[in-house]
Formats: C-alpha cells, sequence, structure tokens
C-alpha cells in the first residue's frame, strides 16, 4: 500500500500542514486532505503508517454521522466526484482520505473529556490529587474510571504542546454562553459515543473535540473520536491499577522510548515491523468501530 506523507496540488495552492492534514482553501469550502504522517512527542516522524490516513477519514466520518442529532459539522462531502472540477485530477490521491468542509472561525479551545484517569491525567492526579485543577477522591487507581467524566479544556498550540486551562479561562476566552454550549456539547458527544463503543466493547478512555463557528452556530469541526484524538481499551482487557494497552500510536511512542532520542526533529525512521503493527491496530480499531 502507498504511503502518502505529503500532498502536491500544484494549481490548487500551497495547503496548511498540520501533524496529519493539508487544509486547502478551494474557495467556498476548504479541503481537508488526512496523510499518513504519524508524529510521538509532537515531532513528525520519517515514515508514515499506511492507510492510516484512510481509516482515520472513515472513523470521524462515521462518528460525525452518529453525532448529527446532537450537533451540526462542517463536512460538506466526502466523494470525490462532489468536489470542484479542478480538483478531479488529483481523484487517486484524494479517494478516501480526504473531506471537503465548511469554512467555519475555529474556536481556540481543545475540548477534552476524561472518562477515565490515564496518561497526564494520571500523572497530575498523583502530584496533587486533581486533574487539570479539579479535585478527585483519594484512593484512585491509575485507569480507574472517574466518578463522572471531566470537561478539562486547553489552549489549541500551533506548534509544541497544548496547555491545560480552566474553565474559567475558557469563560474568559469566549464568553459564558459559548463555553457552557462547548462544555455540554462536548460531555453529550461523549457519553453518546462511549454508549455506542461499550456496545462493541470498547473504552473511550478520553478524547479530544474542535468547535468553530458558522454564523453565530457553534458546529464540530477536524477531526472526531479518531484513535489520534482518543484513548480506546478494550473492555474484556480492561483491568484498573496498570496502564492499558491502546488502539492507536501508542506502540510509536514505546519503540521510540527505547532509543537514545532527545524527542527533538529529526526524528528517527521507524523500523517496518513497528509500521506494521502500527497499521494493524488502527485498522482493528476501525473495524470493531464501524462494522
Amino acid at each position: 500500500m502507498d504511503v502518502v506523507l505529503k500532498t502536491e496540488m500544484p494549481d490548487i495552492g500551497e495547503p496548511r500542514r498540520g501533524k496529519v492534514r493539508d487544509i486547502y482553501d478551494v474557495g467556498e469550502h476548504l479541503l481537508l486532505v488526512v496523510t499518513d504522517r504519524v508524529s510521538a512527542f509532537d515531532v513528525i516522524m520519517p515514515n508514515g503508517i499506511p492507510g492510516k490516513g484512510k481509516l482515520l477519514t472513515a472513523i470521524s466520518l462515521f462518528w460525525f454521522d452518529q453525532m448529527k442529532d446532537i450537533i451540526e459539522n462542517h463536512i460538506v462531502s466526502s466523494k470525490v466526484e462532489d468536489f470542484h472540477p479542478e480538483l478531479q485530477k488529483y481523484g487517486e490521491m484524494l479517494e478516501g482520505r480526504s473531506v471537503l468542509v465548511k469554512k467555519a472561525e475555529v474556536v481556540p479551545v481543545e475540548c477534552i473529556v476524561r472518562g477515565y484517569i490515564s496518561g497526564s491525567g494520571w500523572a497530575s492526579y498523583l502530584e496533587d490529587g486533581t486533574i487539570c485543577g479539579i479535585g478527585l477522591p483519594a484512593g484512585l487507581k491509575e485507569s480507574a474510571r472517574l466518578p463522572s467524566p471531566l470537561f478539562t479544556p486547553s489552549t489549541k498550540a500551533e506548534t509544541g504542546h497544548d496547555i491545560n486551562i480552566s474553565f474559567e479561562e475558557v469563560v474568559n476566552v469566549v464568553g459564558a454562553e459559548t463555553a457552557e454550549k462547548l462544555r455540554d456539547t462536548s460531555h453529550g458527544v461523549y457519553e453518546t459515543a462511549s454508549s455506542i463503543a461499550e456496545k462493541k466493547g470498547i473504552i473511550i478512555a478520553d478524547t479530544k473535540m474542535e468547535f468553530g463557528t458558522i454564523d453565530g452556530r457553534i458546529i464540530l469541526i477536524d477531526e472526531l473520536l479518531t484513535p489520534d484524538a482518543s484513548r480506546f481499551w478494550s473492555i474484556k482487557d480492561y483491568a484498573p491499577g496498570r496502564s492499558q494497552d491502546s488502539f492507536d500510536k501508542q506502540i510509536v511512542r514505546d519503540y521510540l522510548l527505547t532509543l537514545d532520542w532527545d524527542k527533538t526533529p529529526p526524528a528517527p525512521e521507524l523500523p517496518p515491523h513497528i509500521v506494521e503493527k502500527t497499521a494493524q491496530r488502527y485498522h482493528e480499531i476501525f473495524e470493531i468501530l464501524t462494522g
């Protein structure tokens, strides 16, 4: 399978390149192309994961469809034949990994919901008994289910790490009404998705989502409930008191931690067996979630 690390469409213009997505301005809409790039510790690896972009696109589309009764999203079409005529000649590259989306004003807040205590949340809890400043009961174990899901927003950093902020800081950034809408919608999406996933044997430990506004309406944008933006665990293998095996790029992170690498560019090339195992994990969660 070919790996798409970088898209080139000279007559369309230069895209804005994120860690994974190449975003083209195509007039009335934006074109989001999901590449096979993979990053770890905020550094993009020199080689990608075959099929990753198509799997992420399909998973996002699945979840956007599931949430359409909760909140509008930015999708216009994922079918290349619906794209602007000048994009048709790039159809082979775009097929399955691109979506035409509405232009929205991005809300400058990452909306994170945590249902379980893991990752940076676990580290914070060990330090002072809180997650993002929210106090929690004593004696919780790693990977334990939280008493109730937490809304733990962060800044949206163009480069480097996002920074956790309080709900009060979100109010200062976007106003009380919008902050409450972001929090309540994020909870609604997380709880609906968790119910769907649990029926398929999957725990959604946490997830992050992004929102934008169009004519004052808040909509979902970017990706949704993908393994790049969420921790998915198998219910049958779940056991609190330890870290869990995730359906994501944890394989890549674990491998990199065995190396003498300082987590700054240039990143080391991933060996074939790590690439293959990671691709299998993405494909596995795609099949479980979407059927």
